[in-house]
């Protein structure tokens, strides 16, 4: 072999040595929803789904169909634990039941939370959360229903069940922004009670099981039996088929406002579709606040895939809201309605 073979041959190994050592098989991820069929997670998974492929990988959307429930989400958790992947993401139904059940056959797959985390107690079992700060975006909420009842009113809250920890953080935050208070536990967890002229009905809050139906029947008895000044859902529930809110709402709206005792709605979703803008344009819905899905399902790729290289990762990464009223842009509440 000829000398400048021999050199040639040596600046190919040295170059293979010195090139960043990376993965070469495609990794395997996935986003462990509440259900999968609600848009949030359908639009947070494709944006999973959407990073991995820019880089040869899969993330899949894994859960059950209709109102979620947290022993079917153990189930699926159960069932992607055994599929070997290379990390998992979580959205947390019931803290406590999934760290004493599925998450005890966690191992070493890396695990991380999205939207919902887990509570205080069992974050010891996950390496980083990706989503809104929930007790912020209750406070924005607050800040929304402020905007339509300056001097306060009667009050009722929506909700899906009382064991979601980011629907508890969003109640919480929403007490402590009418309160007017800085954040002490004690303080903001009760019922508003006249604080600031806030006064929440003894009914409420309505939760609904994550089922369009009991929340639009809850709405109907509401209407009917109970003045009330504004309605915050803290989800999107009543929302998920815009037609259905329209024709089971809109004539006792109607009524209402002919007598003028119609309330403000105020509802927390994701990106709002044509359907769910066409409520805020035609007045059945006064505002929406809404994520950012799809970022939250790419952020949640990029940390699952960063903890799979062994790379550190923040232990948040938070994701920004927006504002929709009529005839208007989205825009950030923070920088619009402070």
């Amino acid at each position: 072999m000829n000398t400048s073979r021999i050199r040639c041959i040596a600046v190919l190994l040295c170059g293979l040595l010195l090139a960043p050592l990376g993965h070469t098989e495609p990794q395997q991820f996935a986003m462990v929803a509440k259900r999968v069929d609600h848009r949030f997670f359908i639009l947070a998974g494709e944006g999973c789904a959407e990073a991995a492929r820019a880089e040869g990988d899969t993330c899949l959307l894994l859960g059950s169909s209709g109102p979620a429930h947290f022993r079917l989400q153990n189930r699926e958790l159960e069932q992607a634990l055994e599929r070997n992947l290379d990390g998992i993401a979580l959205s947390v139904i019931h803290s406590q039941w999934l760290a004493e059940h599925a998450l005890q056959r966690l191992g070493k797959t890396p695990l991380i939370t999205f939207d919902s985390d887990l509570g205080p107690g069992d974050r010891h079992l996950r390496q980083g959360y990706v989503g809104l700060d929930n007790l912020a975006f209750g406070r924005q909420l607050g800040q929304l229903a402020q905007r339509f009842r300056p001097h306060g009113g009667r009050l009722c809250v929506l909700s899906a069940t009382s064991l979601d920890t980011n629907l508890q953080e969003r109640l919480r935050g929403l007490r402590q922004q009418l309160r007017g208070s800085e954040g002490g536990d004690a303080e903001d967890a009760g019922h508003l009670e006249g604080d600031n002229g806030w006064q929440e009905l003894k009914r409420c809050p309505l939760y609904n099981a994550d089922n369009q139906q009991s929340v639009l029947l809850q709405l109907t008895s509401l209407l009917n039996t109970s003045p009330v000044d504004i309605i915050v859902s803290l989800g999107s529930w009543p929302i998920h088929q815009p037609d259905e809110f329209r024709r089971q709402l809109a004539p006792l709206l109607a009524g209402l406002d002919a007598r003028g005792a119609r309330p403000s709605i105020v509802i927390a979703t994701p990106e709002p579709d044509a359907a769910q803008l066409a409520l805020l344009e035609d007045g059945l819905v006064q505002a929406y606040l809404s994520m950012e899905s799809r970022d939250i399902g790419r952020q949640s790729y990029w940390m699952m895939k960063r903890l799979a290289q062994g790379i550190a990762v923040p232990e948040k990464v938070l994701v920004d809201s927006h504002v929709y009223l009529p005839q208007t842009l989205p825009h950030s509440i923070t920088e619009q309605e402070q």
